[in-house]
């Protein structure tokens, strides 16, 4: 599907974007590991998130899906069963490395795998943990794991683990293995990392605490069912917080967005940009912060952005690029080698892409260099198959001058299925 996008000007918009993806993963993951029925509200109906639902039900896990809420019949922490077929993640990364950890500590056998995309992201970094506490998973080289692969389970150990590169998922794969396992597991972050493991684990009650850059995880013996309400996914609420910034005489409210510390790198990165964004009605609900973020067009700068603000902004590099485009001056962006191996290299992805626009970048090692220019033409790109990509190039269009054409959008259902209908109505 090509999507043509056309050039706003002076949008008024109040917005709702769907629930956060990270969160609604995991509350079908707890969930089905808890004891009773778990209540979801604000579920991202996103292909990902569905690819997590087609899993555990696989596994045995009765799960009934309705206009408004999920509603998850869990069995425990040793209730899933074996899968009498190959576990499909289709796109979702997410999905493969945290069950990962859940599959690792079951009295069975799995299998694993993934479209095309899933099967060239790299699996040893979850690999070498999990085989350090007695994990056995198989794929066709051993030395560098990737989809298809099988996990044999086993009765795990409790490990203490450095985290080489900061990864949320990574950390959770190990935590939800460490639940399992006979003693206690502690992950060591570089930088901080998206929580949202910990919280709702600590809600449905496990034991896990924070101890400076320690992550301390007990073995769990139960956990139990709640409620679980889903915040709006703040890395969807960035593409409207940055057309908001560049399109000329706009404003946007965004309601009821999650602002986890761990997830506002964006808030902060432009607002060094100098973004006028204000964040209002604060609230906390199942662990998680949110509030409304009321952005107004800015007249934005060059800053740089790397270290420690990475993980906490790495999705919305992409659409922080767009947003850099019309900033006066140069922004930096490096330590962000991550992005290398997303859904596409996204490093080069964007680069390609924003240039067709005309844009001012430059590829570095790590990173890439962004000079503001005037304006960007519309044209035709590329999504790549990769939704982030596609949803940023789309913002870029709708502040670009004349028609821009996404080619093979139908992505953006991966993260964001009314992403098209929102920008078109405002």
């Amino acid at each position: 599907m090509n999507q043509i996008i056309t050039p706003k000007k002076n949008i008024h918009a109040t917005i709702t974007v769907p629930g956060d993806k990270s969160i609604s993963h995991r509350s079908i993951m707890f969930g089905a590991l808890s004891k009773g029925i778990t209540e979801i509200e604000g579920f991202l109906m996103g292909e990902d998130c569905l690819s997590t639902i087609n899993c555990f039900q696989k596994l045995g896990i009765n799960i009934e899906q309705y206009q408004n809420k999920i509603l998850v019949h869990g069995k425990g922490l040793h209730g899933l069963t074996a899968p009498t077929e190959i576990l499909d993640v289709g796109n979702s990364g997410t999905t493969l490395r945290l069950i990962s950890g859940i599959l690792s500590a079951q009295p069975f056998c799995s299998q694993l795998t993934g479209d095309s995309s899933i099967q060239k992201r790299p699996m040893n970094r979850i690999a070498v943990p999990l085989r350090n506490m007695g994990a056995v998973l198989k794929g066709n080289d051993d030395n560098k794991l990737f989809a298809p692969f099988t996990i044999e389970g086993r009765q795990l150990k409790g490990i203490t683990y450095a985290l080489p590169v900061a990864s949320a998922q990574v950390k959770s794969a190990i935590l939800l293995a460490g639940i399992f396992a006979e003693c206690e597991t502690v992950v060591i972050e570089p930088q901080p990392t998206r929580d949202h493991t910990e919280i709702m684990l600590q809600y449905m009650g496990a034991d896990i605490q924070k101890i400076g850059n320690e992550i301390h995880c007990k073995p769990a013996e139960q956990l139990y069912a709640k409620k679980i309400v889903v915040p709006a996914d703040i890395s969807s609420a960035a593409y409207f917080m940055v057309m908001a910034c560049i399109c000329e005489n706009s404003e946007i409210l965004l309601k009821n967005v999650g602002i986890n510390q761990t997830r506002t790198g964006i808030i902060d990165a432009l607002k060094a940009m100098g973004g006028n964004i204000a964040i209002e009605n604060e609230s906390i609900i199942n662990g998680e912060k949110i509030a409304n973020i009321r952005v107004k067009y800015s007249a934005l700068h060059g800053t740089t952005i790397g270290g420690a603000d990475i993980p906490r902004l790495i999705d919305e590099i992409p659409v922080i690029a767009v947003a850099a485009c019309f900033a006066k001056g140069t922004t930096i962006i490096k330590d962000a080698q991550e992005l290398k191996v997303k859904e596409s290299n996204r490093i080069q992805t964007i680069i390609t892409e924003l240039k067709k626009f005309g844009a001012d970048i430059t590829e570095t090692e790590d990173g890439m260099i962004i000079n503001g220019v005037e304006h960007l033409k519309g044209c035709t790109v590329e999504s790549h198959n990769d939704h982030r990509i596609a949803l940023a190039m789309s913002i870029a269009g709708a502040c670009a001058l004349g028609e821009t054409t996404i080619v093979d959008a139908e992505c953006v259902n991966i993260s964001f299925p009314n992403f098209y209908d929102i920008v078109t109505a405002i």
